[in-house]
């Protein structure tokens, strides 16, 4: 889809999506859920390191925003990309970042 032929709603939460993707621990969360990948607070927050607290508050503005999902399975709840094509922008990301 072209951006001339998105309405201003579609626009601003496409801008709204993209400041959300646009911090490093963000980033680091989405290069885990790449390819399709499902993720607890628990398991995102031992890769990055960092404490769950700071992992659970940006899994929530992700998932504010539009760019992740999550279900409940039991006792846990998985997060994951809520579009598939996320993992494009992923991929980008870390192409123009390895330059």
């Amino acid at each position: 889809m072209k951006f001339n032929k998105l309405s201003p709603e579609e626009l601003e939460r496409a801008a709204n999506m993209l400041k959300a993707i646009a911090h490093p621990i963000r980033i680091a969360i989405l290069n885990y859920l790449d390819d399709g990948k499902k993720l607890t607070v628990s398991e995102i927050h031992k890769l990055l390191k960092i404490e769950q607290s700071t992992t659970s508050h940006h899994l929530g503005i992700l998932k504010d925003k539009g760019v992740l999902s999550s279900k409940r399975e039991g006792k846990n709840t998985y997060y994951f990309l809520k579009h598939e094509n996320l993992s494009t922008i992923v991929d980008c990301i870390n192409q123009c970042a390895c330059i």
